[in-house]
């Protein structure tokens, strides 16, 4: 009886189908390019292994017995299978699979957001079926996701301080500091960088950048790991403190809020792409890199 189905039970079997086809040994000869004394010793071989006869032949002819019509029909079922396996394991073998999550960074300008969805466009033209997920969060928190393994690709102002993560820059984010309408310097027409120092300044305690910021408040009784957090701080006129621009950008043009000495205070923030180095990124991860390096080229 055949408890298992080797590789040369797949060759018999084919040769099998083929006789059927060709009406006999004598006709299947050409197709199969053997003589008809090996067609029957592989036949003979075959049904061993069954451990039933699948065909008559002699001066009467070629017939498959009941048992014969059966298995014709299960060895098609079984190549039609095959066949089918191997288109969709091609398939696969091609295909992107898997799921994506990826941290951003909260209060991303229109354009990095434009470029965002660019490469996420460009990866869906790709051979795939990949679940992504976009997560926003504060550098920290992205940080620890990417260190835990709950997220594979993270955006954001990081520290660059964690040795088991990988940093690439992406872009940079213009930075200045800003203060409200109701502030004394407000409507200064000319601004003494000394007058800065006695001003209340935001604090961020998060942002690695701050060591990097022009102007250091020298005291601050506000305090705001989100950019929004600082905003309404300067905005009440009590504050001043650092805005990217393209936060600042619209209440400006209200005229709720003024850079101060832009071009000497102002700087620009470095955003990267960071992922964890010890962990084998998978194929889908991959892409996803080299579609967003080619975006924010």
């Amino acid at each position: 009886m055949l408890s298992q189905l080797r590789d040369l039970d797949l060759q018999l079997l084919r040769l099998f189908v083929t006789v059927v086809e060709s009406g006999g040994f004598s006709a299947a000869q050409g197709e199969l390019g053997i003589g008809q004394s090996t067609i029957s010793t592989q036949m003979a071989k075959l049904e061993t292994r069954l451990g039933f006869r699948l065909c008559e032949r002699g001066k009467s002819g070629f017939r498959l017995t009941p048992k014969g019509e059966q298995v014709l029909v299960a060895t098609r079922k079984l190549f039609a299978a095959i066949e089918t396996f191997k288109g969709e394991a091609q398939g696969m073998a091609d295909k992107l699979l898997g799921e994506l999550h990826i941290g951003l960074s909260e209060a991303l300008a229109d354009q990095v957001l434009e470029k965002l969805g660019a490469a996420i466009g460009a990866f869906r033209q790709r051979n795939q079926a990949v679940q992504i997920e976009l997560l926003s969060a504060m550098p920290a928190e992205l940080e620890r996701r990417l260190l835990q393994g709950q997220l594979q690709l993270a955006i954001g102002y990081f520290s660059g301080r964690q040795t088991a993560l990988d940093y690439r820059p992406l872009f940079s984010e213009p930075q200045h500091l800003y203060c409200g309408r109701g502030h004394a310097l407000f409507t200064r027409t000319r601004i003494d960088p000394a007058e800065l120092q006695g001003c209340d300044g935001v604090l961020h305690p998060y942002r690695f950048i701050a060591a990097d910021e022009p102007w250091q408040a020298g005291a601050s009784s506000a305090r705001s790991e989100q950019v929004e957090g600082s905003l309404a701080f300067i905005l009440s006129g009590a504050h001043i403190g650092y805005l990217p621009e393209h936060i600042a950008a619209p209440w400006e043009a209200r005229g709720q809020l003024r850079a101060l000495l832009p071009e000497e205070l102002g700087f620009a923030v470095e955003f990267r792409l960071a992922r964890h180095r010890a962990r084998q990124p998978s194929e889908a991860q991959r892409a996803l890199e080299e579609d967003l390096l080619a975006a924010f080229a």
